[in-house]
């Protein structure tokens, strides 16, 4: 159903990924909806695709964002702090700021500072976007995502916006007792999404969910 959930406007992009069952609950629902997809992509905002962002990197579809906001909302609490890893262009990292607001925090962390700044120019286009950044709710970084962000650890939730080479130990480090990661992990010539949950002992669970297609997470491009 993700090929048919485009729509007109962010609004019918949004009715139309909850009327496929790609947004299941009100609170993801709601989230979306305050944030314009259009900010964010610099063409086809509203296509259920992904889209070319520049610098080798893409801003994913809107159903695997919807996606990875089900699979972590049961961590996304108000007061929740959160690592958004490949940030890119911002959008995902906007969203979560909804699903944690006004007391949580986001940290959005990228490899590319054209994108660091991008992100950051992007949410300065919404009077909302603007209190979150000079409040500090949301925080834009320039730095290695695959040793995650310790200054900020720990987190609640962490997302992976592109496809580890392995699961990567510092990541579940970084994750509070109990805390979740979504990350998709390339596996020979596939990649698969895991969830990996830590548990309040400190025991680590992995459920591996559906394949994708994502861009690498690597070094910076030269």
């Amino acid at each position: 159903m993700a090929w048919r959930s485009s729509g007109a406007s962010n609004e019918a992009l949004i009715a139309n990924l909850a009327k496929n069952g790609l947004i299941e609950s009100d609170r993801v629902k709601e989230a979306m909806l305050k944030v314009d997809r259009a900010h964010y992509a610099p063409s086809s905002a509203y296509e259920d695709s992904p889209q070319p962002i520049g610098h080798r990197a893409t801003i994913s579809a809107p159903h695997m964002h919807a996606s990875a906001c089900e699979s972590l909302l049961p961590n996304l609490s108000p007061g929740s702090r959160v690592l958004d890893i490949g940030s890119g262009s911002g959008y995902l990292t906007a969203v979560l700021a909804n699903l944690v607001g006004p007391s949580g925090t986001v940290i959005g962390i990228d490899h590319i500072q054209p994108l660091v700044d991008m992100a950051t120019t992007n949410m300065r286009k919404s009077e909302e976007g603007r209190r979150m950044l000079e409040s500090g709710q949301v925080k834009f970084i320039a730095g290695d995502g695959r040793k995650g962000w310790k200054e900020g650890a720990p987190y609640d939730a962490i997302h992976v916006g592109a496809a580890a080479a392995e699961h990567h130990q510092e990541l579940t480090e970084q994750l509070k007792a109990p805390g979740r990661l979504f990350v998709p992990v390339a596996e020979g010539w596939v990649q698969h999404i895991y969830v990996v949950d830590k548990k309040e002992d400190g025991s680590v669970e992995k459920k591996k969910l559906y394949g994708v297609q994502y861009v690498p997470l690597t070094d910076a491009p030269t």
